[in-house]
């Protein structure tokens, strides 16, 4: 048996053994090792897509003392998730283009069938110009009965919702029908997911449940929510109930693949799944080749932060050392030829666009 035989076969049994650390603690690396790169922040990604504009998510945004009050943007652990969601027995309130029946006890000739008007107003005769968005039923009729009360005496109205358009959410990013959806009762996460068309990743295009999706509430408010995690753990949490006119960002399920360049039996897109570790990626792609030498320096570059990790081949396969490396969505893993130290001797050779075709064309995008 030749060496790079052993080489595959150590990554392949290392993979399956399933060690206990973290990746974020650095790497354990030679005496003659380079010092490795920091490692990337493991808080959801920094920017997402915004209908009004691009919002920093899981932070407080903080400016110099200007007197000017800072929107407070929310993170997305459990307790926040709840303090999120509106209250399941929340009364509903009256929106724009929602269709009413008005009754009056003993005067069916007052009934009325109306519809809120874009100004959250209705018009009555007599009364004029009612507004009744954002009022409960209850609210509402007694808002009519008011203006109402100098022509007629005695009113008692009954206000009866025959049609819910106000509950209405977008939906924005990696899904097959983007745009608003309306909602009879209160709208949820996987209903606005799902109604949507849940986006596709690989080779075979097959429908899966986005890892992590934004939702935008108003102009200062933003939750991330690790919507895969919540479904297999089985949390209710993942239906979370929405409010209306909330925008739900999708990222690109390209995003799930990680990417092996350089030295390795078969380069491409690897998709991501709840366990993937470095050593299970790389004998995912069959292990490195004999070009790498016997002792390669793996680089692992976050194109979002455009941090780089630097992990000793030789440490992943050291039991004693007990090193598990984990790898975040949309990382580039490269093995470089013996001979060549940095990923950007291979990198440089690639112009951006030329990097995302690639990695796309790996991801069955293309």
């Amino acid at each position: 048996m030749n060496r790079q035989f052993y080489k595959s076969l150590a990554v392949a049994l290392l993979a399956g053994a399933g060690t206990a650390m973290a990746w974020g603690q650095a790497p354990v690396a030679d005496d003659d090792d380079p010092p490795a790169a920091q490692t990337p922040n493991l808080s959801p990604p920094a920017q997402a897509p915004n209908p009004s504009a691009a919002a920093p998510a899981s932070a407080t945004v903080s400016a110099p003392d200007s007197g000017i009050p800072n929107p407070q943007l929310k993170p997305n652990p459990l307790e926040e998730m709840r303090k999120f969601e509106p209250a399941a027995d929340e009364e509903y309130r009256l929106g724009k283009g929602d269709e009413i029946t008005v009754d009056f006890a003993g005067r069916t000739d007052l009934q009325a069938k109306l519809v809120v008007g874009p100004d959250g107003r209705i018009t009555l005769p007599l009364a004029g110009e009612i507004m009744l968005a954002g009022l409960t039923r209850a609210e509402a009729a007694k808002a009519i009965e008011g203006g109402l009360t100098p022509y007629y005496a005695n009113l008692s109205a009954q206000v009866t919702v025959t049609k819910y358009t106000a509950n209405r959410v977008m939906v924005l990013g990696a899904v097959e029908h983007p745009g608003p959806m309306l909602f009879d009762g209160v709208p949820t996460l996987l209903e606005a997911v799902t109604r949507s068309g849940l986006p596709t990743a690989g080779p075979e295009k097959r429908p899966q449940i986005p890892d992590q999706c934004a939702i935008y509430r108003g102009s200062d408010k933003v939750l991330w929510v690790q919507l895969r995690s919540l479904i297999d753990s089985g949390n209710p949490l993942a239906d979370l109930r929405l409010r209306r006119d909330d925008v739900i960002y999708i990222p690109d399920p390209a995003a799930r693949f990680v990417s092996v360049l350089g030295q390795v039996q078969h380069p491409g897109a690897v998709p991501l799944t709840a366990n993937s570790t470095l050593a299970s990626v790389l004998a995912t792609v069959g292990g490195i080749t004999d070009k790498a030498g016997s002792r390669p320096k793996i680089q692992i570059v976050d194109t979002a932060g455009g941090s780089t990790r630097t992990v000793a081949f030789n440490d992943l396969l050291n039991p004693a050392k007990n090193l598990e490396v984990t790898l975040k969505p949309g990382e580039i893993i490269y093995v470089p030829q013996t001979g060549f130290s940095r990923v950007s001797y291979y990198l440089e050779r690639l112009n951006p666009m030329t990097q995302m075709a690639m990695v796309m064309s790996y991801a069955g995008v293309i």
